[in-house]
């Protein structure tokens, strides 16, 4: 089991950008939440684990259902920003530590979840550890929903971020581990929406993106922000963009 390799190597941090994360990154839809919990999420009184967890969006999302949940992020600025947008939220746990190291006993939990960041762990590390944590017919959920390239307003984006930042390589990483597959007999499902932005929150949608302020330098970045800003003069101020969501389950036996 090999790490795929994400952008050519190049290094990045989204510590750099937990600020825009958290603020312009909560964007997952009603539905996905709905379909997540339809299959066991979040369900009352099960032990659910989010690794990769971020600022937490998809556990706030389904907490109010009560689950015993555990969130863990190898970044301590994302976990910084969980917690304060987590205020009230009882039954949520974050840790700093990542997938790799992290360490729970057999048969932990009923549901381990990995959105939008599976490609980015060590498969040979990390798969031992959810198979081992995971009870007998729990489930291990892969999540990634993105943009469509060929979105009107996503493509003229996503081109200008590929200009500045040639090693960026977008959702391709996201796409290879879609088709990998680390457990057996997977089920998959996938659906489109429209998601709502402003001018603003696009421009932060796409700044919190690991080819903008997770990885350009400063000059770079300053460059991409003036004409990212030139080209959303272009828009009306309230537009819609296409996105797609992947989910990718299995139950263990």
């Amino acid at each position: 089991m090999e790490k795929i390799t994400v952008d050519n190597g190049q290094k990045f941090d989204f510590g750099r950008t937990s600020a825009e994360y958290a603020k312009y990154r909560d964007i997952y839809p009603p539905e996905l939440y709905d379909r997540l919990y339809s299959l066991g999420v979040g369900a009352t009184n099960t032990r659910w684990l989010d690794l990769g967890t971020g600022t937490g969006t998809v556990v706030r999302g389904l907490a109010k259902y009560g689950a015993d949940i555990a969130a863990i992020d190898s970044s301590k600025e994302q976990i910084a920003q969980a917690i304060e947008l987590s205020r009230g939220y009882d039954n949520i746990r974050y840790e700093v530590v990542s997938a790799e190291e992290a360490s729970y006993p057999e048969h932990s939990f009923d549901t381990v979840t990995a959105c939008q960041c599976f490609w980015y762990f060590d498969p040979a590390a990390v798969v031992p550890k959810i198979k081992k944590w995971l009870k007998s017919g729990g489930m291990f959920l892969k999540l990634y929903m993105s943009y469509l390239k060929e979105d009107p307003i996503a493509s003229r984006s996503h081109a200008l971020v590929k200009e500045l930042n040639s090693n960026w390589t977008g959702g391709s990483a996201a796409v290879q581990d879609l088709r990998t597959h680390y457990f057996d007999a997977p089920q998959l499902d996938s659906f489109c929406i429209d998601l709502p932005f402003t001018r603003e929150s696009w421009h932060g949608r796409i700044k919190a993106c690991r080819g903008v302020l997770a990885s350009m330098d400063s000059d770079t970045f300053r460059r991409f922000e003036e004409r990212h800003l030139e080209l959303l003069r272009t828009l009306p101020e309230h537009f819609t963009v296409r996105h797609k969501v992947f989910l990718t389950y299995y139950i263990m036996k």
